[in-house]
């Protein structure tokens, strides 16, 4: 489940408008803060994702680091599923 979870987030960060009129749960960005961490990061990993490095470090900085790390949970996720299949076939 958490699989499939990081992979959906993803896919949803990739194909997100990242516009500033787009409808947005964010308390801050209701409250009229023009900058908020979370968003910031999820921008950042939108840009990251297309290869927008300049615009993925202007919006958070730490989405440098936080898209590499979720690529390599999803590794860790791939290959546990796969060994327990293994396991249970063989």
């Amino acid at each position: 489940m958490e699989l499939l979870f990081w992979v959906a987030g993803l896919l949803l960060l990739y194909f997100m408008p990242v516009t500033e009129e787009h409808f947005t749960i964010c308390p801050l960005n209701n409250l009229g803060f023009t900058w908020c961490p979370g968003c910031g990061i999820g921008h950042s990993i939108h840009y990251y994702l297309h290869l927008d490095l300049v615009n993925g470090w202007r919006e958070h900085f730490m989405g440098v680091f936080a898209l590499p790390i979720i690529f390599y949970r999803i590794f860790q996720l791939l290959q546990q599923n796969f060994l327990n299949k293994n396991r249970i076939n063989g």
